[in-house]
């Protein structure tokens, strides 16, 4: 106990001397970042996960091909779960002389048990949230069917032997389902009419669903009840069951986040090691006099480590405490921009910053400590003797283990931890000798040609030119990351609309039946509506390349969404315009006439990855009959055109045999939507798909999840920014002597403070112009490669990225810097 006391004695003298003051303050503010963005990611995930549930409408459901024993409803409701039913079916609903099949639910009153309901007064109307379903005697139609029907709000519909009132139009179900539901017209009944209908009969095919919503343990123990009593054809489902598309994206925006938050540990570690390395040399001389007094090293040892792991404790406390306001501050800005509710904070994150700052402290700044007790007596005398180059490669190297070992944790995936640090390693060694080469080559530019501050800042950057290189490389990696995102946001979806014709479609319309064509195309012109012409179709899966099934040919994946499933065929006598011919010839004449010999051409990345070439043969399965080709040319595709695409063209007249239907793509503004009503009146088989719709929703959700990952690499620049709080505390030294020389020289402070703001606005702007550069690569791969347009150079990234580098640096520098001009140069020099 007395030796705590003698090092609480010991920390107390050495934080009044200023000299523990960094290194506090970097565990400190290192414990805030990761328990801020540890309970950031896990709070937002557990968010995200919760918002997911709505795409279910409960937390867990149960789906079966026959009603269940009333009595596991009831154990459940027993054991504390909220319940609700919904039963799904295909009827006709009748509305005077007008007939229509639809999709019908009828649901419980609870329903839905987590998310809501879009309604509207009017057919494709403004949405609006209701968190419960039609009441008894009530039926919502969608839009469509409204339309179909020629209904209106308050009309009378029939279903089986009821009759219903249209209570409001359906916009949207939170578990609406796949492609296939979403094309159906659907309608909403309260499932206490189901028996008045007499639709459902012994034998109907009819599917039923379960839905379930309490906390985890409760839901946990009664699937463990409930899972032995399951028949086949009887399925429970969470997330990952029920909507694995959206639980792999879920589970993609977390590991973005935990990568986020090793990169802030990463640069809050170089940072404590920057503090560290200053405090250790700072302290040589004391351990020098402390060993020629008779000072075991043993001692030493003692009292800098005890006064670290003093200090360890201290900044758990504080940081916690700041790392939970963090936490608040970041979601009461969140809640603005999406609505989800946050869930509360836990003791892990908490514990995730203790363990990193015992960590950090452990592999940064125990190594100079350790250094430090190996300083020799004569080290009072010689000041050679502190050549420690060997320990700081050393101390680097344990340092960079650290931090992925914390990764390796943070993650649980080695090798997503070990590619994440060797790019990270690999990309600021890059940037450092970029930095290096362009630092030499100012100086040498400008060495004679320059005087007065700016001489004084190209002359600082030069001595200091490593220490430079390290700050700008760190500093420009999180605004390039920033400035990404921030471009990606906010001009990118813009960039890739404009690059579309005006006028491109934004509607599609698909099942459009032969005898429909004449009719359809009179419409068209009446209304002056264009569209990309009618292509006609038919549904075929491709099962042999040249008489090899596919999952027997080594290099495909048989089972890729693209390859294992039924894909549109279709066929034109003349090549499309959007269209380009990469290889062979366009219907040769021998094909044309050669009902044994029909020719094929296929999409060019499909035939990559398929490893197609012309001259292969391709058998097809046309709803149970054989059909096979040859492949005569291989094109690219224009995606982006918003016309209809096909990965399979034939010539014409040769797919006459096979049952088909027709697409085509039109464009109409939005003032003219009340066509849409008038349109599916006329062709009441038709398909509608609105593309304008899902490009709005595609904003919305861009919007939302880079508000989100934006606060995050936010955070990530405030810890590059602590890396160079930390370079220029560890300058400071150095910079105070050399301003103490040059104002005995006859220096005036206002030409040191100028040179000192001309020095961190330099390597503000060096950061900025190689984040500006940086993003611009990252964003032209992503349009590229991702989105396949045309690469839009922002330029004017290159004005707002350097600028926010420059005010960014120039304060920081000249915040840390006050007191180079405030002390006397005199004071300064008796130290020497």
């Amino acid at each position: 106990m007395t030796g705590v006391f003698a090092a609480l004695r010991n920390l107390s003298r050495a934080w009044r001397g200023g000299e523990l003051g960094l290194l506090g303050f970097s565990l400190c503010l290192a414990v805030v970042i990761v328990t801020g963005i540890a309970g950031f990611s896990e709070r937002l995930s557990g968010a995200m996960t919760q918002q997911s549930h709505h795409f279910l409408a409960a937390d867990r459901v149960l789906k079966a091909p026959r009603s269940v024993p009333e009595s596991w409803l009831i154990a459940a409701q027993e054991q504390g779960l909220r319940t609700a039913s919904v039963v799904s079916f295909r009827s006709m609903i009748a509305a005077g002389d007008e007939m229509q099949i639809a999709s019908i639910r009828g649901v419980s009153d609870a329903y839905p048990l987590i998310g809501e309901l879009g309604v509207s007064d009017t057919p494709f109307g403004e949405a609006q949230l209701v968190n419960r379903g039609p009441v008894a005697g009530e039926i919502w139609l969608d839009s469509r069917l409204m339309a179909l029907l020629n209904l209106n709000i308050g009309d009378i519909a029939a279903l089986g032997e009821a009759q219903f009132t249209v209570g409001r139009a359906l916009i949207s179900e939170p578990d609406r389902g796949g492609m296939n539901e979403m094309l159906a017209p659907r309608a909403l009944i309260n499932i206490s009419d189901l028996a008045a209908t007499e639709v459902v009969q012994p034998g109907s095919l009819v599917r039923y669903r379960y839905l379930f919503a309490a906390s985890e343990a409760q839901l946990d123990n009664y699937a463990a009840w409930l899972t032995p009593q399951l028949n086949a054809g009887q399925r429970w489902e969470d997330l990952r069951d029920g909507q694995p598309a959206l639980a792999k994206t879920l589970k993609r925006a977390e590991g973005y986040l935990l990568l986020a938050a090793s990169l802030g540990v990463a640069l809050a570690g170089a940072a404590i090691a920057l503090a560290a390395r200053r405090y250790g040399e700072r302290n040589t001389d004391n351990v020098a006099v402390m060993k020629a007094l008779g000072a075991r090293r043993r001692q030493i040892l003692y009292r800098y480590v005890t006064q670290l792991a003093l200090l360890c404790f201290g900044a758990i406390l504080l940081g916690g405490v700041f790392g939970y306001a963090l936490q608040e501050i970041l979601f009461s800005s969140l809640q603005g921009l999406i609505d989800i509710e946050i869930p509360a904070p836990s003791w892990r994150p908490f514990m995730v910053g203790a363990i990193t700052a015992f960590v950090s402290a452990g592999v940064f700044a125990l190594p100079p400590l350790w250094s430090l007790s190996k300083v020799a007596p004569l080290r009072v005398l010689r000041r050679d003797l502190a050549d420690n180059s060997d320990a700081l490669l050393g101390s680097g190297l344990i340092g960079i283990f650290g931090v992925g070992l914390l990764m390796w944790w943070y993650s649980n995936d080695i090798f997503l931890s070990g590619a994440l640090l060797i790019a990270s390693i690999s990309l600021s060694l890059l940037a450092a000798a970029l930095v290096l080469g362009l630092i030499s080559l100012a100086r040498r530019a400008t060495a004679s040609r320059t005087q007065g501050a700016l001489r004084l800042a190209i002359a600082a950057i030069f001595r200091r030119r490593y220490a430079n290189a390290f700050q700008v490389a760190s500093f420009a990696l999180a605004l390039m990351a920033l400035s990404s995102l921030g471009v990606l946001r906010s001009t990118l979806l813009a960039d890739w609309q404009m690059q579309l014709a005006e006028g491109s479609p934004n509607h599609f319309l698909i099942n459009i039946q032969p005898n429909e064509i004449a009719p359809l195309e009179q419409f068209f012109q009446r209304h002056q509506l264009s569209n990309a012409g009618l292509y006609p179709m038919v549904r075929g899966r491709l099962t042999h390349i040249d008489q090899q099934m596919l999952k027997d040919i080594e290099g495909i994946d048989a089972e890729r969404g693209n390859v294992n499933r039924e894909m549109n065929l279709s066929w034109a006598s003349d090549l499309p315009a959007d269209n380009h011919l990469e290889a062979g010839a366009w219907w040769p004449e021998a094909n044309l006439t050669d009902a044994s010999n029909i020719a094929v051409s296929i999409e060019q990345d499909l035939a990559e990855q398929l490893h197609v070439q012309v001259g292969s043969v391709l058998n097809f399965d046309v709803g149970g009959q054989p059909l096979q080709a040859e492949v005569s040319s291989i094109r690219s595709l224009d995606w982006s055109s918003m016309r209809p695409n096909f990965y399979f063209m034939f010539p014409p007249n040769s797919l006459e045999n096979y049952a088909g239907s027709y697409i085509t793509s039109f464009y109409l503004a939005e003032a003219d939507k009340r066509l849409l009503t008038d349109l599916l009146r006329a062709f009441p088989t038709v398909t509608l798909i609105e593309i304008d719709a899902v490009i709005k929703q595609m904003n919305t959700v861009v919007s939302q999840v880079s508000a989100a990952i934006g606060l995050v690499l936010l955070l990530v620049v405030i810890c590059a920014l602590l890396v160079s709080v930390a370079n220029v505390q560890a300058s400071l030294d150095s910079r105070l002597q050399e301003n103490a020389i040059l104002r005995t020289l006859g220096a005036s402070r206002k030409l040191i403070a100028s040179g000192l703001l001309l020095e961190f606005a330099a390597v503000g702007l060096l950061a900025g112009l190689l984040a500006a550069l940086g993003s611009n690569i990252a964003l032209y791969g992503v349009q590229r490669w991702v989105l396949d347009m045309d690469a839009v150079w922002h330029s004017e990234v290159f004005i707002v990225v350097p600028l926010l580098g420059v005010v960014t640096m120039a304060a920081t520098g000249w915040f840390y810097c006050r007191t180079v001009l405030t002390t006397p140069p005199l004071l300064v020099l008796g130290r020497l």
